[in-house]
């Protein structure tokens, strides 16, 4: 199995100024490599963005951890088994509690329960006083956050097996073993959770459709197919979790492409030849996608068609998109938010973090627009 790294980082700042020079952000100007990263660009701001609040968790080591949001609280996780419970509004520390395991993945949450995955695909829960309520244990390692619904917590572990836990005892209420391809990439892929339904990622270029009750298969769809004669070209491993708008579910593949379907059945509705090593995003008009080149693209979500690509910011390890107001938000290796016009791409404004990489999308809590970043930072941005 490859090893790729997936983890995220960034700090907190002031506002840029709306005509400022960005050319003190370009500390690879004078590499001439064929992967060097994109230098940033001047731009006039035209989208005014603040830090409303800062605070750091503890790093993510070689895992991936991004926020859950449940109303207007925030849950976060770090490596060494920190679990942190946040009031948005303020940015305050409402509790910590700590894991008796370093962790690899979290963090899923809903209203009366917060769970991360530990070492050996332990999984640990806690209540949202953040006293610990039962840990379980999975068939392997967790590198994706776990879902949590009212009845179960649902996990996707390394194995390709899907499994749900009592969300009250931790008792295992059922397990779906999917085929393992021969070659996998260690993607953190992702679960979607809808009404009965648990939409899942999976390697091989899969999304399937469990039903929450007793994880029966509802539909199956190939969302990438491999192509290649050997079996590293043919590797369509699923990259983040699905995006669910009404009735719509899009998902993203490495060496794949990003593909939308009818959440009801499985059924195809458009798909565009891309390789993203992160998720998609989407809204009511656009899905949002990165390639793995860094190129930044917006599809009509209802027949696919291309609206536009935003190509300034190749290889910078960007993360998942998120659409925020009126700009689709995306992240870097070097700590930088990228805020981009919803409708055309262009830039609106830049946030610079703690210089560490953003990977997960950031997340979206009221106004305020939440990442972390690999070195531990927690920060809230706001628009005026």
């Amino acid at each position: 199995m490859f090893s790729r790294g997936l983890l995220v980082s960034i700090v907190s700042v002031g506002l840029l100024s709306a005509c400022s020079s960005l050319s003190w952000l370009n500390p690879f100007a004078k590499e001439d490599t064929k992967n060097a990263p994109a230098v940033l660009q001047n731009f006039t701001t035209s989208m005014s963005v603040k830090n409303a609040w800062t605070i750091n968790v503890g790093a993510a080591g070689d895992y991936f951890f991004s926020p859950a949001v449940v109303g207007t609280d925030v849950y976060v996780a770090s490596a060494d088994g920190t679990v942190v419970k946040i009031n948005s509004l303020t940015g305050q520390v409402a509790w910590k509690s700590k894991a008796e395991l370093r962790l690899t993945a979290g963090v899923g949450a809903n209203a009366k329960a917060v769970a991360v995955a530990g070492e050996k695909g332990v999984l640990f829960v806690f209540d949202d006083q953040g006293k610990f309520r039962w840990k379980a244990q999975a068939s392997s390692e967790i590198l994706s956050a776990p879902a949590v619904s009212e009845s179960v917590v649902v996990v996707h572990s390394i194995d390709n097996r899907i499994s749900a836990f009592d969300v009250e005892t931790g008792a295992l209420k059922w397990m779906v073993e999917r085929p393992l391809p021969v070659l996998t990439l260690r993607m953190v892929t992702g679960i979607t959770i809808k009404d009965q339904q648990v939409i899942i990622s999976t390697p091989g270029g899969k999304l399937i459709d469990l039903a929450l009750q007793n994880g029966g298969l509802r539909w199956e769809a190939t969302a990438a197919e491999a192509k290649g004669a050997t079996e590293l070209e043919r590797i369509v491993d699923m990259s983040g979790a699905p995006a669910l708008v009404g009735s719509t579910i899009c998902a993203a593949s490495y060496q794949g492409r990003v593909a939308c379907f009818d959440v009801n059945n499985g059924t195809l509705k458009w798909a565009k030849n891309i390789s993203s090593e992160v998720g998609v995003a989407a809204d009511e008009r656009f899905a949002f996608a990165v390639d793995n080149q860094g190129g930044v693209f917006a599809y009509d979500i209802s027949g696919g068609a291309t609206a536009w690509k935003n190509d300034k910011l190749t290889n910078r390890g960007l993360s998942t998109p998120t659409s925020f107001g009126r700009s689709v938000v995306v992240g870097d290796r070097f700590g930088f938010l990228h805020f981009l016009s919803r409708e055309d791409g262009s830039f609106l404004a830049r946030m610079p973090t703690d210089g560490s990489k953003i990977m997960s999308a950031p997340a979206l809590v009221g106004n305020n627009l939440i990442v972390q970043t690999k070195s531990g930072a927690v920060v809230a941005f706001a628009t005026e």
